[in-house]
């Protein structure tokens, strides 16, 4: 793809992404982050609904089985994970329309979405890259749409602090500061955002978890 951005892979280097999902099981309560993901977004029938950075594809086959009637579709930036995904989904036998794109413009037309879901995206992107990516977001979403990331935020505690340093050896200091300093919910409100809120919140063993919704305008 001509002029992409660069981005961080998952677990920070393109050699560990084939070990992703083994990470996420063994740093993470993943069926209860998860659980509380799909609960979050509450797909609907017939709702157009995206997730940001679909990843390994374990979030769309959850979605997807919880309402089958909602039309779910993939974004992401990576050909390696995308391929991980199209084998998941065909080992499903679940047909979801996935898209690369270049980390600019979104290519989807304004208010395409009902809702937008995103999980440990923005932990990976810096300042100006989460605020652009936000505004895309908001963009797409239909009037009143329903944005929900679920993503590290601010660290709970001293231990989640110091815990969440793992991350950042693999991800990057530069990029992961703003979400362990609580940063995140400023940066929903200024990509045009409204009723932003922290919903929940969990301590895993590599620092604090938290979920954040909020509506267009």
């Amino acid at each position: 793809m001509e002029n992409q951005q660069k981005y961080i892979p998952a677990l920070g280097y393109n050699f560990l992404t084939a070990y992703y999902d083994l990470a996420i099981k063994i740093t993470m309560p993943e069926k209860k982050f998860r659980r509380f993901l799909v609960e979050e977004t509450n797909p609907q029938a017939n709702e157009q609904i995206l997730e940001f950075g679909f990843g390994t594809g374990q979030n769309l086959i959850l979605m997807q089985k919880e309402n089958p009637s909602s039309k779910l579709q993939g974004l992401d930036i990576d050909q390696k994970v995308k391929n991980i995904t199209e084998h998941k989904l065909e080992k499903n036998h679940i047909e979801i329309p996935l898209h690369l794109y270049d980390g600019k413009m979104l290519p989807f037309a304004d208010n395409s979405f009902d809702k937008i879901y995103s999980c440990l995206v923005f932990h990976q992107l810096d300042t100006e890259t989460k605020l652009n990516c936000l505004t895309e977001l908001n963009r797409v979403l239909k009037s009143n749409g329903k944005l929900i990331i679920a993503d590290w935020g601010k660290a709970q505690n001293r231990l989640m602090r110091f815990t969440f340093c793992f991350v950042q050896l693999l991800d990057g200091f530069k990029t992961t500061n703003d979400n362990v300093k609580g940063f995140m919910p400023s940066f929903i409100e200024k990509a045009g955002f409204e009723n932003v809120v922290v919903t929940k919140s969990i301590n895993t063993a590599i620092g604090t978890f938290s979920y954040f919704k909020a509506n267009k305008k």
